[in-house]
């Protein structure tokens, strides 16, 4: 039985980084963890377009009008929603996080989720280079593995269809 993984691979590939400019303090690091795996893992620099939109609610609506351009491998989506006084924050991080995965679905293309959503300042934080590490990070990896696994079985496919 055929087995397919990928790997953070990135060379030859174009990604967008559309990052969240509510609470930047937050959200800078995270677009800049992002950009350094990208790097890091063979995507040349001038292959990556960082996008700032003014907050989580906008991520959506940006990943959907970079994925309708055909121009990229991935998106990757950074941002931070920290729970306040009010419902504002359920409302914001739950559909968010749903209009990525929508975005995803309906254009065919990985958008990997780097959006934060936590209790308090302290938690976004460390999971903005701190003690949990960088999610913006992690979500480049997502998108890097998920390019070049799909890069594979696209190949497996048409290898099949020449048989």
């Amino acid at each position: 039985m055929p087995e397919f993984n990928g790997t953070p691979q990135g060379s030859g590939r174009r990604f967008a980084v559309i990052a969240s400019r509510f609470n930047e303090t937050i959200t800078r690091p995270l677009a800049d963890g992002a950009m350094e795996a990208l790097v890091k893992h063979g995507v040349a620099f001038d292959d990556v377009d960082v996008l700032w939109v003014p907050g989580a609610w906008e991520l959506p609506y940006a990943a959907r009008r970079c994925a309708q351009t055909d121009r990229y491998a991935a998106i990757i989506a950074v941002g931070a929603v920290v729970r306040g006084e009010t419902p504002h924050f359920d409302i914001v991080a739950g559909e968010a996080a749903r209009g990525l995965a929508e975005a995803s679905r309906d254009f065919d293309l990985p958008v990997t989720l780097g959006l934060l959503t936590t209790d308090t300042m302290e938690q976004a934080l460390d999971r903005a280079g701190g003690k949990h590490g960088n999610k913006g990070w992690d979500a480049a990896l997502a998108a890097l593995e998920l390019t070049d696994l799909f890069s594979r079985l696209d190949a497996a496919g048409d290898a099949d269809a020449e048989d």
